[in-house]
């Protein structure tokens, strides 16, 4: 596997982007959520998923059409874990996003490079088996934020929220066929539960890859990529 310079520069704009967002523009936005009266817990929510969105998301999306190769994909994901585990290592956290006790960001770097890199590794070069699992954790897992704190301004469990990311997961998931949907729809349906202290960080993006791979190996006929 060749890493070409082009990959090396996309890598580092991206990662700069990430750091830009959870840094400056995410406290920014905090800052204005705060002054316009919103509880700290609901700010600090919103921005959780403004980062899956914008730099989970978004940055899922490139892959495919920038790089050869998961290796720096991976390598970046990893580093941006160092960079969120470190302030709950040092009881410093970055207050306006993250949170004590609850690391699930640190996981969310973590399996986004894993995920991406493996699905890539499994299917022979095919970027969107491991890209489609990251994008119902970034973008579907994060409407579903959205709506659960918009209706019950706090961080909970709600069968609306999971209708709202099928809506978005499963129209999401034909990118790749029915196995794409199924994936997009069944993701949307483990997200509602969590198994201290495995959170649906894990279980969302693992369980749509599972379904994507079995599809690849004993129903081909059910994908389009």
């Amino acid at each position: 596997m060749q890493i070409v310079i082009s990959e090396v520069i996309a890598t580092i704009v991206l990662f700069i982007w990430v750091i830009f967002l959870v840094t400056l523009l995410t406290k920014r936005i905090y800052e204005f959520m705060r002054r316009n009266g919103l509880r700290e817990n609901v700010a600090v929510y919103y921005n959780r998923k403004i980062i899956h969105i914008l730099a989970g998301g978004v940055v899922a999306v490139i892959i495919p059409y920038t790089f050869t190769t998961p290796i720096l994909p991976l390598i970046m994901a990893l580093l941006l874990g160092l960079f969120t585990y470190i302030p709950h290592r040092t009881g410093r956290l970055m207050y306006w996003f993250q949170v004590k006790n609850n690391m699930y960001e640190v996981t969310f770097c973590i399996m986004w490079g894993v995920v991406i890199a493996l699905g890539w590794f499994i299917s022979n070069g095919n970027f969107w088996f491991g890209v489609l699992p990251v994008l119902f954790m970034s973008v579907g897992d994060a409407v579903t934020g959205l709506v659960r704190n918009t209706l019950f301004k706090k961080r909970t469990k709600s069968w609306w929220g999971n209708l709202a990311m099928a809506s978005v997961s499963i129209p999401m998931g034909a990118v790749m066929g029915v196995a794409g949907m199924i994936a997009g729809a069944l993701a949307s349906f483990i997200e509602h539960f969590e198994y201290h202290p495995i959170d649906d960080n894990i279980t969302v993006p693992l369980t749509s890859f599972i379904v994507l791979i079995l599809a690849m190996l004993y129903a081909p006929s059910l994908l389009t990529i």
